[in-house]
């Protein structure tokens, strides 16, 4: 990761912005991206270079809900037996029937919370077209859940002061947070979805 945090670091201000959105973009596809660091590296040199930190947020938005958008499509058009042929690095099987049975339970705000589980949030978009969520809802989703995200990491990197290494760990620290809060709800709404189905069964 560190060659590519100094390449980032290389970049003239008015570059960063475009490279947000392209890396916030990829990360849709290749989920094992550090974009979150790479983000807060980019707000972080804008906020203390003459940049807008406004701006290389709303490239890291725009650009993620772009990605977003472009993987939900192809799951809505070649469905999830593609989606596990062609993108290996999305197919994660206990993910998706976490996903499906979240989305079973609680719908579209069930998007909203995976969205911030790593392991997960990237299969949000190309399962959410296999799943056939109607596209308006899931892009509203996902774009509500993108800008509390990035907007959180670009507040805490635009906050920082000049110590870069304290504001990594405590980036780090907020996703563990993050990661623990989103799987805990995501485990007692599949528990709840469980205990449901069963007494559908029984009854």
């Amino acid at each position: 990761m560190a060659p590519l945090l100094d390449w980032f670091a290389g970049l003239p201000v008015v570059v960063l912005y475009p490279a947000l959105a392209i890396l916030a973009a990829l990360e849709n596809v290749f989920p094992p991206l550090p974009t979150d660091t790479v983000v807060a590296l980019g707000t972080w040199l804008a906020a203390r270079g003459n940049g807008s930190a406004i701006l290389a947020f709303l490239g890291t938005w725009v650009g993620n809900v772009a990605g977003a958008g472009a993987m939900y499509a192809v799951g809505r058009r070649h469905g999830a037996g593609w989606i596990h042929r062609r993108l290996p690095v999305l197919s994660d099987a206990a993910g998706e029937a976490r996903l499906t049975a979240l989305y079973s339970r609680y719908g579209i705000p069930a998007l909203v919370v995976s969205r911030f589980i790593p392991g997960v949030r990237a299969l949000v978009p190309p399962f959410a077209g296999a799943l056939k969520v109607p596209a308006l809802s899931a892009m509203l989703a996902m774009a509500f859940a993108s800008a509390i995200w990035y907007g959180f990491i670009s507040w805490i990197a635009y906050r920082a002061g000049t110590d870069w290494d304290a504001l990594t760990r405590r980036i780090a620290h907020s996703g563990r947070i993050t990661a623990v809060v989103g799987t805990a709800i995501v485990a007692v709404a599949v528990l709840a979805w469980l205990v449901r189905r069963r007494k559908r069964s029984a009854a």
